[in-house]
């Protein structure tokens, strides 16, 4: 077997894989002894059916499969023994010389494919390079806001005699004519409603110091969030949604008002644990802490995304494009158009050129991911789901061995690889480069993470 090389350009190459009788040889006549075995023809016993029979029905592709082995296995041994990166995988060459050799008389063969090499990437950071940093203002009024959201979590609902801006209202909803007259026959259904999140000034109004049993014409959409939400208050389907009427009655059956749950130590100890917090001070010390450490991974985030967009504008990286579009296509599960692959390439493109520059940062600063840590990691993942429901973490022995059990499974393992990654890269950046830390609103902060 022999795998020449020839190089196209800076970009592409042609590898060709020389096949002789002998390499593919005894492996085609094992396989067709295995089928001799076990061919059931009528006539004959199993094992006793002629050769020339089972050459003739199963030659050719146990010959064709038995090549694509031998050839694979020789193209991926020359691309690792000679360290080639390539992008992809290889390819089968286009045009009629892609293959030579005939499988009716099967001697010498020779097949060619093109592969894509990886450029190189230069990746220049450091602390010339200067971001924004933006970090949430954690002033009283935020404070004070999660305070009054935690109350309102451990409070309770209580009967209210008029609605307020905030309360619960359990309501009937008719679906009505044009002329506001019921209509007969359509839809009648009960549901709930909340007054926080009626964002339509004048519906909210309308609502508003209403009391049970007031009737109100309303539109729903402006009652509810989204399609999926309003469909759901009025027990059908989105699809439905087109073909019903935008004037419905709403009859106010009940009204829940949230009491918020007193600043005491009942709630303190049912917060943080018995005797961790002890006064209201305290507890805003400790919000402010939490709000504080809450918010990094968010400012972390917004940090990674302004240095991707300036190292993807800046950093010049040449693809094989047309290689990698062949690819593709060929390497799609389903059958995709050229067009549609032209519309999405663009993005595929800037998705594998980040994949690249992080491949460089790692390689050029030595960061790597070792077993044992990735293993801490995933038991940290673990210990902080377990929190997350109240619940102790287990012993470590326990824990370690749970965390096995996620890495034993390949697409958790690389969404925790990915993870480690994500956390190796942002530690990165935040020692190299020269952050300018910004103090933004909590609001502000939010359409920055959004934008």
């Amino acid at each position: 077997m022999n795998v020449i090389r020839e190089d196209v350009d800076a970009l592409n190459a042609i590898l060709k894989v020389q096949v002789a009788q002998e390499d593919y040889q005894s492996k085609v006549k094992a396989s067709l002894e295995k089928y001799r075995k076990t061919a059931k023809i009528p006539g004959f016993r199993p094992g006793h059916v002629p050769m020339s029979m089972i050459q003739k029905q199963y030659g050719n592709s146990v010959l064709a499969d038995t090549l694509n082995k031998v050839v694979n296995d020789s193209l991926y041994g020359f691309i690792n023994e000679n360290k080639i990166e390539i992008l992809g995988n290889p390819i089968p060459k286009e045009g009629a010389d892609s293959v030579k050799g005939d499988f009716n008389n099967p001697t010498e063969f020779e097949f060619a494919y093109e592969i894509g090499l990886t450029p190189k990437v230069e990746v220049e950071l450091s602390a010339k390079n200067k971001y924004d940093y933006v970090k949430v203002k954690v002033d009283a009024e935020l404070v004070n806001k999660q305070i009054d959201d935690l109350r309102r979590r451990y409070g309770k609902l209580v009967s209210s005699e008029k609605v307020g801006e905030k309360d619960l209202i359990l309501a009937q909803f008719v679906e009505l004519k044009e002329d506001g007259s019921v209509l007969e026959g359509g839809i009648l259904n009960s549901s709930t409603i909340s007054m926080e999140f009626v964002e339509d000034a004048a519906t909210k109004k309308a609502l508003t110091g209403k009391k049970q049993g007031d009737k109100v014409e309303i539109e729903p959409s402006k009652v509810s969030r989204g399609e999926k939400d309003t469909a759901a208050m009025l027990g059908i389907t989105e699809d439905q949604l087109s073909s019903i009427s935008s004037k419905f009655q709403m009859t106010i059956n009940e009204i829940k008002h949230m009491e918020m749950a007193d600043l005491s130590q009942e709630l303190f100890d049912r917060l943080f644990g018995p005797g961790v917090i002890n006064s209201e001070d305290e507890l805003k010390t400790k919000i402010a802490e939490d709000l504080k450490v809450m918010f990094i991974n968010d400012s972390d985030r917004i940090l990674t995304r302004y240095i991707y967009d300036d190292l993807i504008a800046k950093t010049k990286v040449e693809l094989p494009d047309t290689f990698l579009k062949r690819w593709i296509r060929l390497s799609n599960e389903k059958p995709i158009l050229p067009e549609q692959i032209e519309a999405e390439y663009d993005g595929y493109a800037k998705s594998l050129k980040w994949q690249l520059i992080q491949g460089n940062i790692f390689k050029s600063n030595d960061i790597k991911l070792d077993n044992q840590e990735l293993i801490e990691f995933t038991k940290g993942l673990l210990v902080s789901n377990y929190a997350q429901y109240g619940m102790p973490a287990p012993e470590d022995k326990e824990l370690t061995e749970n965390a096995m059990q996620v890495l034993s499974k390949k697409e958790e393992a690389n969404r925790v690889m990915e993870m480690l990654a994500d956390q190796k890269l942002i530690q990165f950046f935040k020692s190299t480069v020269k952050l300018n830390e910004k103090e933004v609103s909590y609001d502000e902060f939010v359409e920055i993470a959004k934008n």
